[in-house]
């Protein structure tokens, strides 16, 4: 299984280097971040035996990551909305 895992990982490293050669105008970085997620979430999954972790701890730390985030994107906000535009 780890073997599979790997390949594919090369495979999406190869993806990445062979994206980073196209222009695809704005798509540039939701396709470099698409692809980093998929690689992330295989690493997570398998390496870090998330995949085999008990159910309630991972979404434990799935809620507990979303509300950081969005914790951090509404702080960001707030403070973007309340600057002054000049």
């Amino acid at each position: 299984m780890y073997f599979a895992v790997f390949t594919a990982l090369l495979v999406g490293t190869a993806l990445t280097v062979f994206a980073a050669t196209l222009d695809l105008g704005p798509f540039n970085a939701p396709v470099a971040l698409a692809i980093a997620t998929v690689k992330a979430t295989l690493v997570a999954l398998f390496f870090m035996h998330v995949y085999h972790a008990s159910e309630r701890l991972t979404k434990l730390v799935v809620v507990a990551a979303l509300f950081f985030l969005f914790l951090l994107l509404g702080l960001t906000m707030s403070d973007y909305a309340t600057r002054a535009l000049s």
